[in-house]
């Protein structure tokens, strides 16, 4: 009886090798541009984090590629959405919102400043409103507290 168990095993663990690509139906296609590398990610606050400063471990370069001007040639609004703080135990500069349904590079403005962060999708409603990470709710300089309205675009 072990033997009947491990014999389809055995047999299945071939199935990718060349010589069996096709038996069993059409090889998957295979994509013509390889995915972009994802953005380095800041590591996670320290446990025993407690201030604002602690929270944040966004690196300097993270924050200055932030801030940086992007070219808007291709950049798409997206629309606005009101943003609260997303948990500060998740580092990086993004935005969690229903706006998107996949990971895309974009931009928010907030009362004259724009910055440059990863756009996240949140699985929410449409209209259900966003979460924005510390770093980025500092980047704009919005209140911690508040709930900015922001214009979200997609960049290409």
């Amino acid at each position: 009886m072990r033997l009947i168990l491990i014999l389809p095993v055995a047999a299945l663990a071939g199935c990718s090798s060349p010589a069996f690509q096709g038996v069993f139906g059409p090889a998957p296609p295979v994509p013509d541009t390889v995915p972009a590398p994802m953005p380095r990610a800041a590591p996670p606050p320290p446990e025993t984090a407690v201030t604002v400063e602690e929270f944040d471990t966004t690196s300097p370069a993270d924050r200055a590629a932030a801030v940086a001007p992007a070219t808007a040639v291709g950049a798409r609004v997206l629309g606005t959405t009101i943003a609260a703080l997303g948990s500060p135990a998740e580092p990086g500069v993004w935005l969690k919102t229903p706006l998107v349904t996949s990971l895309t590079p974009g931009q928010v403005d907030y009362q004259g400043m724009t910055i440059n962060l990863d756009l996240r999708p949140s699985g929410g409603a449409a209209g259900s409103g966003s979460q924005i990470s510390l770093a980025a709710m500092r980047l704009i300089g919005a209140p911690l507290t508040s709930l900015p309205e922001l214009t979200v675009r997609a960049v290409p």
